[in-house]
């Protein structure tokens, strides 16, 4: 089976890519539909990252509950409390493996997710 792409973006990505069984979430960031940031901290953000998250896999047929590695990258490590709270609320139920740094992102923004889903076909 070839890949297949699912969505569009301005910069030079694709939301979702769907090779074989598994389905791979580009990195998603805190903009709202109109493309702006969202105003807040770390829990606004958060939650705005991970709607993009479930967004990017419902075009390729996926749920949350399909999710088996996400990827997260904090701006500042003293936000992950925050962070966390929000997160174990999206997977209240065997939670996807998980890697969490520090880095300096892209943009000013305080949060960016991606994800790795397993969904046969």
């Amino acid at each position: 089976m070839p890949k297949q792409t699912f969505g569009t973006s301005h910069v030079p990505l694709s939301p979702a890519v769907r090779a074989g069984d598994f389905v791979f979430v580009s990195g998603q960031v805190p903009v709202g539909g109109d493309g702006i940031v969202v105003k807040g901290g770390i829990a606004e953000q958060t939650e705005q990252v991970l709607a993009n998250v479930k967004a990017a896999l419902a075009l390729a047929g996926c749920t949350m509950d399909d999710v088996v590695k996400t990827t997260v990258w904090l701006e500042d490590a003293r936000d992950f409390g925050g962070f966390n709270a929000v997160y174990a609320r999206h997977f209240p139920k065997n939670p996807p493996a998980r890697t969490t740094v520090e880095s300096r992102l892209m943009i000013d923004i305080k949060i960016e997710v991606e994800a790795v889903a397993y969904r046969p076909v």
